[in-house]
Formats: structure tokens, C-alpha cells, sequence
């Protein structure tokens, strides 16, 4: 029987909103810089902009609060939001400084170091409830529709192991590798269809991981979070 009293990870809830701030802002000026939007174009509106960057309304509107603050784009009420030929580096931050210099590859070699150790741990610490949610979670990544909706509950997916765990310094060392994750630019990844496929590799890997951690096993959690990232990384970067 599943051991339900095993106390749910503490959630700092200020960090986190910090932390979901700097993500959007860094991933509002990736989105400019990828698309090599230049001086008088326009921005996508912020509906178009929420979707592509997968943001909370509230986090893409304050990112572009900081940018016009920056003087870095205008807004003209009618027309749209502009970007002006301000220079963005003397604003960036430590974790957008941070975000620029890594690449794609150390942010996977980095979480192929952290979460199978986070899974080996929910494995151990996990209550009955936050298997039923990791449960739940991989069944509505099968009926996702988007691709978009897809990687948002995937992330969902991958925050609620290390919440599992049962340890708030393990979560807070995830959000911070999940934050850099999503500020790094990553290019434009070439998705094939609209939404993942039914035979779409991961997930088996997300089932053979909550099923390891739901069978109490740690070493086999922490071996089937270690192929799935393998198996991630080469679907991304090879």
C-alpha cells in the first residue's frame, strides 16, 4: 500500500514568482532576438505572444512593462506594441547574462545530473496523492492537442517529481535549471504535425518513471529519468 503521509514539498511562492518573471522576460528577448525583429517592426499581439512563448498572461504583460521601461518598445493604443533601436545588454540581467552564455547541450547535460537524483528521491518520498497526479499528468500529455500544450504539461510533468520529493531544496534547485532551460534559445525546433504523435517517445519513458516510483524503486526511477533524457536529447539536439 502507497504510504499517503509523507508531508508535500514546501513551495516558496515569492522565488517562484521571480523566478517566472525573469523566465518571460528572457524569453520575450529571445523571441525578439531569434526572429531578428528590427527598430519600427511590431510585435505579435499579447494572445499570439502567450501561446508562442507558452506565458501566463500576467508574466508576458509585466516582461513587457520591463522592456518599455528600458525604452526598448512603444506602445501605441490601436496599433500595437514597437520596438525601438534601444540597446538591450546594459538592462540584462545575471540570469539573462547566464541564459546567453550556455548552451542547449549543458542545460541537458545539467539536467541529466539533477533529476534522475530527483527521481530517485520522489521514489522514496512520494505520498499516494503526488503519484496520482504524475499519473493523471502523463494521461492528458497523450490527449494534448498542440505541441504547445504538449511541452506545457510536460513541464507540468517534470515539476511535480521534483515536488514529489518531498524536498524544498531539490525544488528549488529545479525551478532554477527549469528557468535557465527556458531562457536558453533552443532555435526554432522543428516540429513534425500539429500535435505528438500516439507513438511519440516520451511517453513510455514518462509511464516506465512513475511506474518506478510508484513500485517504491529509486534506482530504477533514477535509471528510467536518465533514458528519457538521453532519448530527449537526442530528439532535440542530434
Amino acid at each position: 500500500m502507497l504510504d499517503d503521509s509523507s508531508p508535500p514539498a514546501q513551495r516558496a511562492d515569492v522565488p517562484d514568482g521571480q523566478l517566472s518573471g525573469q523566465s518571460a522576460l528572457a524569453q520575450l528577448r529571445a523571441f525578439i532576438a531569434d526572429r531578428g525583429l528590427q527598430p519600427g517592426q511590431r510585435l505579435p499581439p499579447e494572445r499570439v505572444l502567450c501561446v508562442e512563448l507558452g506565458l501566463k498572461r500576467s508574466d508576458l504583460r509585466q516582461a513587457l512593462g520591463v522592456l518599455e521601461q528600458e525604452n526598448r518598445l512603444w506602445r501605441h493604443v490601436g496599433k500595437g506594441t514597437f520596438l525601438t533601436d534601444q540597446e538591450p545588454d546594459d538592462a540584462a540581467g545575471p540570469f539573462d547574462q547566464l541564459a546567453r552564455k550556455v548552451s542547449p547541450a549543458d542545460v541537458m547535460r545539467a539536467r541529466a545530473a539533477l533529476e534522475p537524483a530527483i527521481a530517485r528521491d520522489a521514489a522514496l518520498h512520494a505520498s499516494a496523492s503526488a503519484i496520482g497526479r504524475l499519473q493523471l499528468t502523463t494521461d492528458r500529455t497523450r490527449q494534448a492537442a498542440t505541441w504547445r500544450e504538449y511541452e506545457a504539461l510536460d513541464n507540468e510533468f517534470h515539476r511535480q517529481i521534483a515536488e514529489a520529493s518531498g524536498s524544498t531544496t531539490l525544488l528549488a534547485l529545479f525551478d532554477q535549471l527549469n528557468t535557465l532551460r527556458r531562457m536558453v534559445s533552443w532555435g526554432r525546433v522543428v516540429r513534425e504535425g500539429p500535435r505528438p504523435p500516439a507513438e511519440h517517445g516520451s511517453f513510455a519513458e514518462h509511464d516506465r518513471v512513475v511506474d518506478a516510483i510508484a513500485q517504491r524503486s529509486p534506482d530504477a526511477a533514477q535509471n528510467a529519468m536518465r533514458t528519457h533524457l538521453r532519448s530527449v536529447e537526442d530528439r532535440l539536439l542530434r
